[in-house]
């Protein structure tokens, strides 16, 4: 390879709920240029270009966080009528709403279908409590849709994850998220990782040892956002860690750029997120 310019989502976002104590990023060949900023959606990103030949090109991610559970507060926050919720995103005066209104609209991997929206009207009936509807419709992605990480790319549109009834964690955020802006509620991808060994009693979760994703519903004014992962149907809690989020996929790659010369390219990717207590190495993520 001539030359290498990519755009890198690994550095681990600082929310109420969770606190980056430490972040590195070791990239091989060393970067001429490599520069960090936020992105559109506050998400930390880091910028690189590699203008030497390479053959290879590999990039280490650590970081050290802490993350405290915020479920329980996500079950208890006040009821909210989601078609109420809906009229008052799609009210005249949005302007308070700004933030949640950018993802109520298509996107580039996320379709707002016709057959999207059949599939979540029977979650959602008049006057149902938003957050109890999106539950309910993650765990029938859940029990309708089989994971298989050879069914899908990070190209298959969401019409053909319908048909193949199958995927990986991305297309059924992308999948939930579709239902969502169908029937007009706000609904962003979120990108992260999973804890790879859980707490004795905890089940292990679908998806570590890779990046993750899940969808983010915006519940009202007073909820805010609450954190969904249809692929193991639960609450997000401190078992995920948060990159970042944006409208789909797209938006959050953990790492995309443009490769000049050389022939073909294979990626590999690994993962682990493992507990301070149980190792002296902080969590890693590494792709080569």
């Amino acid at each position: 390879m001539a030359l290498s310019h990519q755009l890198l989502h690994l550095t681990p976002r600082a929310l109420p709920w969770q606190t980056l104590h430490s972040h590195h990023i070791a990239i091989e060949p060393q970067p001429g240029e490599n520069a960090e900023r936020e992105d559109d959606f506050g998400n930390p990103v880091r910028q690189v270009l590699l203008a030497t030949p390479h053959q290879t090109l590999t990039v280490r991610a650590e970081s050290g966080v802490s993350v405290t559970p915020r479920a329980d507060a996500a079950a208890a926050a006040p009821p909210s009528a989601w078609d109420a919720l809906r009229e008052h995103l799609h009210s005249i005066d949005r302007t308070p709403l700004l933030e949640p209104v950018q993802f109520l609209y298509e996107s580039p991997q996320v379709e707002c279908l016709a057959e999207l929206a059949a599939y979540a009207a029977p979650s959602f009936p008049p006057r149902r409590r938003v957050l109890d509807a999106a539950l309910e419709l993650a765990g029938r992605i859940h029990g309708d849709f089989e994971f298989d990480p050879k069914a899908t790319s990070v190209s298959t549109p969401l019409a053909e994850v319908m048909r193949l009834r199958r995927g990986v964690c991305q297309d059924f955020a992308h999948l939930m998220i579709g239902c969502l802006r169908a029937l007009g509620l706000a609904a962003r991808y979120v990108s992260g990782y999973l804890l790879t060994v859980p707490p004795p009693g905890r089940a292990r979760l679908v998806g570590a040892d890779a990046s993750h994703a899940w969808v983010s519903i915006y519940c009202g004014e007073r909820a805010g956002w609450v954190d969904i992962d249809p692929t193991n149907n639960c609450i997000v809690d401190d078992a995920h860690v948060t990159l970042g989020w944006g409208r789909d996929f797209g938006d959050v790659t953990p790492m995309r750029g443009v490769i000049l010369g050389g022939g073909t390219q294979t990626l590999a990717v690994r993962v682990t997120v493992t507990p301070v207590q149980e190792t002296v190495e902080p969590a890693r993520a590494g792709m080569q």
